[in-house]
């Protein structure tokens, strides 16, 4: 449920999160690179520049899903076959549906890829959950059918692609101008570089340990709880 109507039930809280390699255990869109486009070693090269800031995020996506040739169905199928859920995400997720929490996903991957997965793995119910994230469209001349047929539509203009801290935002913004209305505690979880622009939006964030995130938010003095699985963060949220 998308900003504002996100509020109109005045929940306590609202949970912002990363989709790959958090609420998943792998990564999809590296999954891609790695598996269908150039490989573990030139991708992961790409995410140090982009950790080190000597490359954009955008630029860096680009370049490996330029690698991956695969008809957009068939990745899909791929994906849908490999990638595994957070053994706990499912049970957070229903506690979330039965203590009025919103769940967004804040992604730097593609809609349809976070939808199919979603419903696949959690069920039909996580057609609930609002995701804000790039697209897929047609490369000129050809359809996502063929080989080498699709693009990432990127969410916006920024240098992420999808600068997640903008959909943040608007919650900060609205309770900022009324100051008399109870503010929900905002929380974000995320694991590597797609989600530095989030990093220190929301009032905890929680990041994947042994992950690129971590590494920022250490060498940038961000405050961050870490966590494994989606089992200590629904016993943290719980709590509060």
């Amino acid at each position: 449920m998308p900003y504002p109507s996100a509020l109109k039930a005045k929940p306590k809280c609202i949970f912002f999160t990363d989709f790959d390699g958090t609420i998943t255990l792998q990564d999809s869109n590296d999954y891609l690179t790695d598996h269908l486009g150039f490989g573990y070693d030139l991708r992961r090269d790409l995410n140090i520049e982009i950790l080190e800031g000597r490359m954009s995020f955008r630029d860096g996506f680009q370049k490996m899903m330029d690698s991956v040739k695969t008809p957009y169905p068939e990745c899909i199928k791929v994906l849908i076959e490999n990638i595994k859920l957070d053994p706990t995400f499912k049970e957070f997720y229903q506690w979330t549906r039965e203590n009025n929490v919103p769940v967004v996903v804040l992604s730097s991957g593609m809609v349809p890829i976070i939808r199919g997965l979603l419903v696949h793995l959690v069920g039909s119910e996580a057609n609930d959950i609002e995701i804000i994230s790039n697209n897929v469209q047609d490369r000129p001349g050809k359809s996502q059918e063929q080989e080498d047929g699709w693009d990432v539509k990127f969410h916006d203009d920024s240098d992420f692609g999808h600068d997640k801290s903008l959909a943040i935002r608007p919650y900060v913004k609205h309770f900022a101008e009324r100051p008399n209305e109870a503010r929900p505690t905002m929380f974000y979880a995320g694991d590597g570089v797609s989600d530095l622009s989030a990093a220190q939006e929301t009032d905890l964030l929680f990041a994947k340990k042994g992950h690129d995130l971590v590494t920022y938010c250490e060498r940038e003095g961000v405050p961050f709880t870490i966590f494994e699985d989606w089992t200590s963060i629904l016993e943290t949220t719980k709590e509060i």
